[in-house]
């Protein structure tokens, strides 16, 4: 699919605030209703947009604890890189899992109430699952950037 500087606009405008309105869209990019929703309606189907999602404040909700954990396989076996996955899959805690590169196999973003509530969760779970032969934890003392905006704006059209 081959987006132009117009589409670039709305995928922009939609990542600022997916609320919205097709008119207001409209009214932004310079151009009728009609083709913006087909547009719009395109891009969702190509899945560049993906999904339309609501970014809830952790700490407000109770969840102000973010740890980064890199963790070790014991074996590096399919079936062990499937079974710690279909696992990790199933904590609610665990908010990001990406295989990585290097000196471990997992990058693995948790959040938690506290550091009781995190302790529970690596002695209770993570320390629980047979394939896993190491964990290193790192605590987010202050975020710095959290964004879910790609950089779009220097994509060739």
């Amino acid at each position: 699919m081959t987006l132009d500087a117009t589409d670039l606009r709305i995928l922009q405008l939609l990542q600022e605030n997916a609320q919205l309105t097709i008119k207001e869209i409209s009214k932004q990019i310079n151009l009728s209703m009609t083709p913006t929703h087909d547009r719009i309606k395109r891009l969702e189907q190509e899945e560049i947009i993906e999904k339309y999602v609501t970014i809830l404040n952790k700490k407000k909700l109770g969840n102000p604890l973010v740890v980064y954990c890199s963790i070790t396989l014991d074996k590096q076996q399919k079936n062990h890189f499937e079974e710690f996955e279909e696992a990790i899959k199933q904590f609610p805690e665990v908010i990001e899992c990406s295989v990585v590169s290097g000196s471990y196999d997992y990058l693995v973003k948790i959040i938690a109430k506290d550091m009781e509530a995190y302790n529970e969760f690596y002695q209770k779970k993570l320390t629980a699952l047979e394939s896993v032969a190491h964990i290193s934890s790192s605590f987010v003392m202050s975020e710095v950037k959290n964004t879910t905006v790609l950089p779009i704006g220097n994509l060739k059209i």
